[in-house]
């Protein structure tokens, strides 16, 4: 929808679009000529104004010619900015990249290979607004076209990544997504080595939301994800989710510590009451659970400073500082009689 003069909102949302590459050779092309419409400005369903007004793609040494590809539309389009890193870091690594490199009100990620819409920002934009969210999911209406184990392993992973390791919201994660710009960056800004943007973002939103998005098929290229991959991914996002796996540590050694607490006073108990337990064996079981709690109460306690030392290695901020939400894109809502 191209902007009508008629609207009243006259604040324009900027948007910038962030690609990380890694085969994009050959549906690259494509994605863009789908956000073009986007570049000269459209009103959204609810009525908000909006411009995409740069598409960064972050070049991250795949295998193909997809540095060429990048070079090619950037000459051609100048709203196309490159951002080249040294070597292959990864998805995360490029997407934080392209973010850090970004100057929107807003933030759109999206993949290369075609199976997002571009058509869908100006919804996860109204959905944005409508909920005050720093940050919008794309939350799939049909089954992601990976196949039914992957499909299934993604679901149990992100569900125990949520309910045992502290994950945030892990089932919302999508990497379609538009993040609050001043957001986005700043924890692009801080993000420590290893650390899953949907984790950083978890730190610091103050709301975290879904909208509904058709995903599409990824274009003419297989995934470069493999399932050792997928596994390395899925615990590296365990590792780097928090401190939570460290307090289960403490909780086992404070359990085992009462445990055997309790047990060696039973045992001091059945000996003195004449029970028929071998000569020198109380003592023995005694000191070995005493010695046991001990020992995992230490562990306990050593985890809980390593927990310290790992939210720094991180990066996990105590605070974040940003203006006034009503001075920013989130302050332009319509009023409530407009809806």
């Amino acid at each position: 929808m191209t902007p009508d003069p008629s609207v009243p909102d006259a604040y324009t949302h900027r948007i910038s679009v962030v690609i990380p590459v890694y085969q994009g050779e050959r549906t690259l092309a494509d994605v863009l000529d789908e956000i073009e419409p986007l570049i000269g400005g459209f009103v959204t369903a609810d009525g908000y104004r909006a411009a995409v007004h740069e598409v960064i793609l972050a070049f991250d040494h795949g295998p193909d010619r997809s540095a060429a590809v990048i070079r090619a539309l950037a000459a051609e389009r100048a709203y196309v900015k490159p951002v080249w890193l040294s070597r292959n870091f990864g998805q995360h690594a490029a997407t934080l990249a392209g973010i850090a490199s970004s100057g929107g009100d807003w933030v759109v990620t999206m993949d290369e290979d075609g199976q997002h819409d571009p058509r869908a920002v100006a919804t996860l934009l109204d959905t944005a607004m409508r909920a005050e969210a720093d940050v919008v999911y794309a939350e799939p209406t049909n089954e992601p076209p990976h196949g039914y184990l992957r499909n299934a392993a993604s679901r149990v992973s992100k569900r125990l990544l949520e309910t045992v390791f502290g994950g945030g919201k892990a089932s919302h994660f999508n990497s379609y997504r538009l993040i609050l710009g001043e957001v986005g960056r700043s924890v692009a800004a801080y993000s420590g080595t290893g650390v899953y943007l949907d984790v950083a973002l978890s730190w610091v939103a103050a709301r975290i939301v879904t909208s509904p998005v058709e995903l599409r098929e990824e274009g003419d290229r297989r995934s470069g994800y493999s399932y050792r991959r997928l596994m390395g991914h899925f615990w590296r996002m365990i590792l780097t989710s928090g401190t939570r796996g460290l307090r289960v540590v403490t909780a086992l050694g404070a359990l085992f510590a009462i445990g055997g607490i309790a047990f060696a006073l039973y045992l001091v108990v059945a000996r003195l009451a004449g029970g028929d337990i071998p000569e020198g064996w109380t003592s023995q079981m005694v000191l070995t659970a005493l010695g046991t709690g001990a020992i995992l109460v230490a562990l306990g306690i050593i985890a809980e400073y390593l927990g310290v030392a790992v939210n720094m290695a991180l990066g996990k901020p105590a605070y974040l500082i940003v203006r006034d939400p009503q001075n920013g894109p989130l302050g332009n809502r319509h009023d409530d009689s407009r809806h």
